[in-house]
């Protein structure tokens, strides 16, 4: 919808909180046709207040929402690993079907027969994108092509909530730490562009301070996280299990997204963490999602700590 002001068309921009703190859904604005900088300012503003935004009922096609995700920075390849489509790199296709072997296999705890005992499920999805490279992507955009009646949601944990929400002494503590992440897929396919799919690893601070709103906040990933720098294997497992259970059983802090064809997920993943599709394994239908993300930063901690890579370089924004 567009009122006048002064003679001149604007935009009128809807957004009906989730929850109090994370997640709004965004009314009044066509994706695949209005990018102005004015509306992708407010819409950025939005973004950085609410963390993650749905925008509903927003057909578009891949090179539309490879427009959208750079108006908001630079669209980078789709995955540092896993290639994207041949005919656009910068889309990353996600079919269920072709993920739960791999999700009845985690569920029961036969990927890694010598692993040892199995983490408990409740942590084990909660992460933040691509946390394995030195800059990992600051927003993520998720379309829906192919979405069952029923299932596949999207989990959202505020990141920034999730620090503010432990003790003061605790927080000084974990301003002064670094975590390693890392992830080495050896069956993966050469990337398209030539470049090295892995392995990765990088340390990251393990509390960030956000590059555009100086708020602070938890880095962690359980799927990528390995260990915290500097201290010895049953602490950094011991406050790493916290910190875990903390992200995955606090539900004031999460919002949960159900997913429509046509829906369209932006977040900011350097405020925060998500799971999904938590419930898989509850339908037999099809669901498909195209993924697109933004360039990343470094991320820099309270104590002035910047990320480093270990294994691997930066992702970039595509050419």
């Amino acid at each position: 919808m567009r009122s006048h002001s002064s003679g001149v068309l604007v935009l009128e921009i809807g957004l009906l909180p989730l929850t109090p703190i994370t997640g709004a859904e965004v009314e009044g604005v066509d994706l695949a046709t209005d990018l102005s900088p004015s509306v992708v300012a407010r819409l950025r503003e939005a973004l950085l207040r609410h963390k993650v935004l749905v925008f509903r009922n927003q057909p578009m096609n891949d090179a539309q929402q490879v427009a959208l995700t750079n108006a908001f920075g630079g669209a980078t390849a789709a995955h540092p690993i896993v290639n994207g489509l041949r005919e656009d790199p910068a889309v990353l296709r996600t079919a269920l079907s072709e993920e739960r072997r791999a999700l009845v296999e985690a569920e029961a705890g036969l990927s890694h027969p010598l692993k040892g005992s199995t983490p408990r499920r409740l942590r084990t999805e909660w992460h933040v994108d691509s946390t394995f490279v030195v800059n990992p992507n600051a927003i993520t955009i998720l379309r829906g092509i192919e979405i069952p009646p029923a299932g596949g949601d999207t989990l959202f944990a505020n990141l920034e909530a999730l620090y503010e929400g432990l003790s003061p002494s605790l927080r000084g503590f974990l301003d002064t730490l670094q975590a390693i992440h890392s992830r080495h897929a050896p069956s993966a396919a050469p990337r398209f562009d030539g470049k090295s799919a892995g392995p990765f690893a990088a340390v990251h601070p393990l509390v960030r301070v956000h590059p555009e709103t100086g708020t602070r906040s938890l880095l962690v990933s359980a799927v990528f996280m390995q260990a915290i720098r500097g201290l010895n294997p049953r602490e950094s497992t011991a406050l790493l299990d916290f910190l875990l259970d903390e992200l995955a059983g606090r539900d004031e802090i999460h919002a949960r997204v159900r997913w429509e064809r046509d829906t369209l997920v932006m977040w900011d993943n350097r405020a925060v963490a998500h799971a999904g599709p938590v419930d898989g394994l509850m339908f037999q239908e099809e669901r498909i999602v195209h993924r697109t993300t933004v360039v990343g930063d470094l991320p820099c901690g309270p104590d002035g700590f910047v990320s480093r890579a270990l294994m691997g370089g930066r992702f970039e924004a595509l050419a």
